[in-house]
Formats: C-alpha cells, sequence, structure tokens
C-alpha cells in the first residue's frame, strides 16, 4: 500500500521537511480587511508582521474550502495513492477538519480517507504530520497509523511564551488597560494547549524566565519525545534551541509560526512542542 500524508498550512512544518517526507499541505487563508491571502504563499514572514502592526485589528483566517482538500486528494489518487490519512489543525479553533470531510465527500474517490483531529496548533499539530508521515514511508498500514497517531495526539505537550500582549489586545482577550499595565510591568504571558484549546499556561515578568519556564515544563515531563520548536521572527531562536539541546539530545525540528496562528500571538513568540510517554 502506498499511503500518502495531507494537513493544512497551519502545521507551521518547514518547507524542506515537508518535500522531504512528501507531505502534502492544503493552505488556510487569511485577510486584512478586503484583501484575502493564501497562507504560506501570498506574503513573507515580514511583509505579514508589518501589515499586523500596521492594522488595528488582526487578519481575519479562514479554513481551507472542501473544494482544495478534494483536488488534492484527488491529486495523490493519480498519483498512486492507496490511502490518504488526513491530520489537521484542531476543531476547537478552526472549520479546517469539516473542511476535510467534506472534501473527502465531494472527491468521491475509491480510496479509504481517514481524518484525525490533531487537538493542536502550529508545530504541535506538524510534530503529528511528521511522526505519521515517517511511519507512512516505514510502510505502516492506513489502520495502524490512525491507532498510532490518535495516540500521539493525546500524548502531544505545547509550551510557548509571547514577547507581545498587542495581539491579545487586537483580538479581544485582554482590554487595553490591561495590557498597557501589564506591557510596563514587562509580564511576557504563557500560553498552552489543552483539550484542543489554547489556554493560559503562567506568566513571567521577563522574557529570560518565560523562556526556562518553558524548558523547565519540558524537562518536568519526563522522558520525551518528536521535540520542536516553534517561533515568530526570533532573534533568540538559536539560543533557545542551545538552550533545550542541554536537557534533549535527539532531533529538534525548527518551523516558524506562520499567519493563522502567528496572528493571535504576535510577533517574538517562542516555544517548544514534544510527545510524553
Amino acid at each position: 500500500m502506498t499511503i500518502r500524508v495531507v494537513t493544512d498550512s497551519a502545521c507551521d512544518l518547514p518547507q524542506p521537511l515537508v518535500n522531504e517526507l512528501g507531505i502534502t499541505l492544503v493552505p488556510l487563508t487569511f485577510s486584512f480587511a478586503d484583501e484575502e491571502f493564501v497562507d504560506r504563499a501570498s506574503l513573507t514572514p515580514t511583509e505579514f508582521w508589518a501589515r499586523c502592526s500596521a492594522s488595528p485589528v488582526l487578519p481575519q483566517t479562514a479554513a481551507p474550502a472542501p473544494g482544495a482538500f478534494a483536488e488534492a486528494f484527488k491529486k495523490l489518487a493519480a498519483d498512486g495513492a492507496t490511502g490518504i490519512l488526513v491530520i489537521t489543525l484542531s476543531a476547537e479553533l478552526s472549520a479546517t477538519k469539516q473542511a476535510a470531510e467534506q472534501g473527502a465527500e465531494v472527491a468521491q474517490l475509491g480510496i479509504p480517507i481517514r481524518i484525525v483531529d490533531s487537538r493542536s496548533a502550529s508545530i504541535g499539530e506538524g510534530i503529528n504530520v511528521v511522526a505519521a508521515a515517517r511511519l507512512a514511508k516505514a510502510g505502516m498500514g492506513l489502520d495502524d497509523l490512525v491507532r498510532n497517531v490518535t495516540d500521539l495526539v493525546g500524548r502531544t505537550r505545547v509550551w510557548a511564551a509571547l514577547d507581545t500582549l498587542e495581539n491579545l489586545k487586537k483580538n479581544g482577550r485582554i482590554g487595553g488597560a490591561k495590557a498597557l499595565l501589564a506591557t510596563a510591568l514587562a509580564i511576557k504571558p504563557i500560553i498552552t494547549v489543552n483539550d484542543g484549546k489554547v489556554a493560559e499556561g503562567g506568566k513571567q515578568r521577563t522574557r529570560s524566565k518565560a523562556l526556562a519556564f518553558v524548558i523547565e515544563k519540558m524537562q518536568g515531563d519526563g522522558e520525551v519525545s518528536n521535540v520542536a520548536v516553534l517561533h515568530a521572527q526570533c532573534p533568540d531562536v538559536d539560543a533557545f534551541v542551545a538552550q533545550l539541546r542541554e536537557v534533549h539530545s535527539g532531533e529538534i525540528i525548527v518551523g516558524d509560526i506562520g499567519s493563522v496562528i502567528g496572528s493571535h500571538t504576535g510577533p517574538g513568540t517562542i516555544g517548544v512542542s514534544y510527545h510524553v510517554r
């Protein structure tokens, strides 16, 4: 059997790794006012962040159309796929999983298409995609793949430190006065992902303490695997990865936070995702 893996652009995986593993990416879209853009294609990260800074409101993001998934499925089938595994952005955060389900119905292919909700976002979704693609390349069948990935979903952890509260202010999650006070006190909020939703994970007074907190969270989870770093234009990402290497000797994937997730977290966000035992 030839099983192919499909995901959406919110996985924030680096493109060379996507190409190496033969992963198919279906892009989400985002818009500033009435101007629409395709995630990972329309704007460079620098251009995207410049627009975010200049805009009083955050861009609106949208799940892919079912037809985009249908076309991806048809192409894979034409290329010889005998089964397709789709891993999506958390259904608590986006309608992407629903679009994939509808796309499978529209495609009307004679091969099985299985869809798994990552219950995560950004590279937290991405590490499950990478694990699935590697297992598929090793010859694992579709049913076993679904079982393995579903297990990994339940063992996925994401911790990230935000550098600015401006985006939380713009999306209404924190009031202007509170944001001003928190900024004056140099508070750096920590976010995590629980049950498919982004949640507050803590707060620290400085960036260095926030990053140390994130690493401590990973250390506290004991033996971990499939470690990946997510960041949004962070000049200190190399230093953060070096700190991680002091506590984890295995592979560390590094991915840029894209427009879909980044619009809510803001530039300077940096964190880590991994699987616990």
